[in-house]
């Protein structure tokens, strides 16, 4: 039983790291063509087993865009354990998953992240999400994101939008300043149907909405002109991003915890950003 055991956690595994490693190739390719400017690539190693590469790109229409991937194994340190599901037993884990943060040269084009990740302690699950947060909001481009979304979400289970946007709007908060990041989106974490097939069916269709989606908005703005000072609007709003993310942001904790490296951890930074 446990051969069996073990093999069919290997299987899940490999499908997995698999399927994030094709997406990251597929965002990269996807980016190149847009900017017209090649991803510069990076291997980094963990500190207990595995690592990742981070991809970075600064262009024409990317200011600064990261598209990253990583596959670790490591034991919990005690005083982050207990805040991770299924660790009751063991502190080990294992854990892969691709991350994307883009922030836009144009004021008009929003900041987007993507990511999803497959975790196994003493539980197995897929978390992730997806969120945009422009600096001049429109309102075509946040129907088209959240349509685009509740349709993905709705193939597999119509509860899944509900749920997933309150949870993304509950957590891309920034208490300290009442207000949300940007727009939402979806956020999940925990997400184990018993059925992982089908927990990893709607993982991929959501990766490929991401990449279409986000692409689409893209090209639709990123040729407008804009002014010095709505370029200050984009610097004050990517000031609310760093925040969160250095204040609130459970991935970046997660990543310094567990001995990821701390340059593709903050990779999600704005080049440039502005407070008053």
């Amino acid at each position: 039983m446990s051969n069996l055991v073990n093999s069919n956690s290997d299987r899940k595994k490999k499908i997995a790291k698999d399927w994030f490693t094709d997406l990251r190739e597929r965002f990269c390719k996807k980016f190149e063509e847009i900017d017209g400017t090649k991803f510069s690539r990076k291997n980094w190693n963990h500190s207990g087993e595995g690592g990742g590469e981070m991809s970075t790109l600064k262009g024409n229409i990317f200011e600064k865009v990261g598209v990253n991937i990583s596959t670790v194994k490591g034991s919990f340190k005690e005083d982050f354990r207990n805040q991770i599901s299924g660790t009751e037993k063991s502190a080990s884990y294992w854990a892969s998953g691709i991350s994307v943060v883009a922030h836009m040269q144009s004021p008009f084009v929003p900041a987007f992240h993507f990511n999803t990740r497959f975790i196994e302690t003493g539980k197995t699950w897929f978390g992730g999400g997806s969120d945009m947060t422009p600096a001049i909001p429109n309102k075509e481009d946040v129907e088209i994101f959240h349509n685009s979304i509740e349709k993905v979400c709705n193939k597999h289970n119509e509860s899944y939008y509900g749920d997933f946007k309150k949870q993304c709007d509950e957590y891309f908060y920034l208490p300290h300043r009442n207000e949300p990041r940007g727009e939402g989106g979806i956020f999940f974490d925990h997400l184990n149907n018993n059925d992982f097939d089908s927990d990893f069916s709607f993982i991929h269709d959501f990766g490929e909405d991401t990449l279409d989606t986000m692409s689409a908005i893209i090209e639709k703005r990123m040729s407008k002109k804009w002014s010095k000072e709505e370029k200050d609007i984009q610097l004050y709003k990517r000031g609310r991003y760093v925040e969160f993310n250095l204040l609130w942001d459970r991935g970046t904790l997660f990543g310094l915890k567990t001995g990821g490296s701390t340059e593709a951890i903050l990779m999600s930074m704005p080049p440039t950003a502005k407070w008053k």
